[in-house]
């Protein structure tokens, strides 16, 4: 709508001799009580008039629509310019730009940008929190990539402390040399499995010690499993042979794992950093801040910086021994990714309980001077829940992301079955379809909820093939695949297309599904798919209002009018399909 800004600005020019910046010119879509498709807000504008609101309205109005051919008529409300744009803007729009087969496609911006998602603990599986994390910084990077940008996919996998010793010790003690193998279970959850025997052992430990007379405190430290392994950590550290082959099998195990739940998942990393290589990174950061007066030793030997002034706290950089803390380890990492690709954007996918570390981080960057410090942000979402007794827990604690995916795909399966809608499919084309259905309602569920949000998820519910969840969007399109083939579609640029008289909500289509490029632009710059899943359902919803409301278009003899209708289809089928890989979710062909 360009054209609407120019021909307003003119209108300035001539009614008022007054030279206005675009800026001034705030465009709405009008809202549906009233007549009209686009609405100027003219109260920016009585500054120049000098007339009222109403006046200025009119008088802008009444030129728009003797200098510009498209703009067929206009209302006024209050200091409300409605204008009515002619069926040939819409027809012309939808045939030479919406079904042109670049629409929707953003020319490369020539900025790089980082997305840094999932970082697990190589001591346990996937879990459900892991499960939102991987879809939200998936979908945010194939947003940012289609928006123009040049993304880089990083994984920083936490792969070494004492929670790794943990589940290594207990396999030492209690694992018989069991392996992936000969036990059957993925690499994450054999390693995992040893985890809880540590837990357990542990706590058997404690209590002992506590019957002895120890507090809980002093027992927790004294329990001989926990001293176990911190000495398998030092030694970890110290490079012994032996630790460092146990730690790269059980790595390996689960990195086989992950792999495996990344795939179902549909995610992908161009690049993994490990902290067993970053953590001594930062002690020259630490070193520069010190030079720089931006740290401060005290008498102990600990580096610490002051952040007061911007109202946090002091805060610890390096122990007095020489230690790095997480911070520490953070600032040299972050530095190391810097240093790798010079992005201008990095974007760390990340739980809100570590919201206030990143604030330290990003300002201790900017205090350090670095100058790409500004184009760091945090990306903080919400807890998931679920339903009480909805899903079995491995663990009794976190539901598993295996079992999470397992458990859709047979919600998948038992409702589609129910509906009686494969009985005509292959037990493969079942299959193919029950995952995508499953996954995609997983997926949409977790995505259509801001990320900042904490969420209830309830598996059954997100499985329906009505309202707004992801099986309906793809029944949706899945309905349109069918309608095409059914009338033998072919793309048309016919020139008598673009006279005929459009339905009002053929009108309300064409104009949601111009919208497609700019949502995703939002979507990018707000990190958000819940932008883009909430615009997918409301293209769904009016395709089935658009579908209900117009006589079988299969059936229409006026072929040109019928040709038109399918043009819509085809358009929304390709916006739904496009819209949905974004957000990892596939659609099928049929459902």
């Amino acid at each position: 709508m360009n054209f609407i800004i120019t021909e307003t600005l003119k209108a300035i020019k001539e009614l008022y001799n007054e030279e206005v910046a675009e800026s001034v010119i705030n465009l709405q879509e009008t809202r549906k009580e009233f007549e009209g498709q686009v609405t100027i807000v003219v109260f920016p504008i009585v500054r120049f008039s000098k007339q009222s609101p109403e006046e200025t309205a009119k008088a802008i109005g009444n030129y728009l629509v003797e200098r510009v051919e498209v703009v067929s008529g206009f209302n006024v409300v209050k200091g409300f310019l409605n204008l009515s744009i002619a069926d040939s803007y819409w027809l012309n729009l939808l045939n030479n730009d919406l079904l042109s087969a670049d629409f929707g496609q953003i020319k490369p911006n020539g900025k790089k940008v980082m997305v840094e998602y999932s970082s697990p603990n190589t001591n346990k599986p996937l879990h459900l929190g892991h499960v939102r994390n991987n879809l939200l910084g998936y979908s945010v990077a194939e947003l940012l990539g289609a928006a123009g940008y040049d993304v880089i996919k990083v994984n920083l996998v936490n792969d070494r402390g004492i929670h790794i010793c943990k589940s290594m010790l207990a396999w030492q003690k209690w694992g018989n040399g069991e392996t992936p193998e000969s036990s059957g279970l993925k690499g994450d959850h054999l390693v995992g499995k040893y985890y809880v025997v540590f837990d357990k052992e542990y706590k058997k430990e404690i209590e002992a010690l506590v019957a002895q007379g120890q507090t809980e405190d002093e027992a927790k430290k004294n329990a001989p499993l926990i001293k176990e392994a911190q000495q398998m950590l030092l030694a970890w550290e110290a490079g012994d042979e032996a630790v460092i082959a146990l730690w790269k099998k059980m790595n390996g195990w689960v990195y086989d794992g992950f792999a495996v739940t990344y795939k179902k998942l549909g995610v992908d990393f161009d690049k993994y950093y490990y902290e067993s290589n970053t953590y001594l990174l930062g002690k020259d950061t630490v070193e520069e801040g010190l030079a720089k007066g931006v740290f401060f030793k005290k008498e102990d030997g600990s580096v610490w910086i002051d952040l007061t002034a911007e109202g946090l706290d002091q805060k610890l950089v390096l122990r007095a021994d020489g230690t790095s803390v997480y911070i520490t380890q953070d600032l040299g990492t972050a530095q190391m990714k810097y240093d790798d690709f010079h992005m201008d954007e990095s974007i760390y996918v990340v739980g809100n309980e570590q919201d206030y570390h990143f604030k330290v981080l990003f300002l201790i960057l900017e205090k350090l001077g670095k100058s790409w410090a500004k184009g760091l942000h945090h990306l903080s979402y919400g807890m998931v829940d679920l339903p009480s007794g909805k899903m079995k827990s491995r663990e009794g604690t976190v539901v598993d992301a295996d079992d999470l995916i397992a458990e859709m795909i047979d919600t998948a399966r038992e409702k589609t079955e129910t509906l009686g809608k494969t009985n005509d499919f292959t037990e493969e084309e079942k299959t193919k379809l029950y995952s995508q259905i499953g996954l995609g309602a997983l997926k949409y569920f977790l995505l259509k909820v801001e990320p900042k949000k904490r969420l209830l998820f309830d598996p059954s519910e997100s499985i329906d093939f009505q309202g707004n969840t992801g099986p309906f969007i793809q029944y949706t399109h899945a309905r349109i695949k069918s309608l095409l083939s059914k009338a033998n579609y072919q793309l048309t640029a016919d020139s008598s297309l673009y006279s005929v008289d459009l339905a009002p909500t053929e009108l309300e289509m064409i104009m949601l599904l111009a919208k497609y490029p700019e949502e995703l632009v939002n979507a990018a710059k707000a990190y958000s798919p819940a932008f883009m899943a909430n615009y997918l359902y409301e293209v769904a919803k009016l395709f089935n209002k658009f579908y209900h409301e117009t006589p079988p278009i299969v059936r229409e003899e006026n072929q040109l009018l019928k040709q038109h209708r399918l043009n819509i289809c085809k358009l929304t089928a390709d916006v739904l399909k496009n819209g949905t890989q974004l957000l990892g979710i596939q659609v099928p062909e049929r459902m």
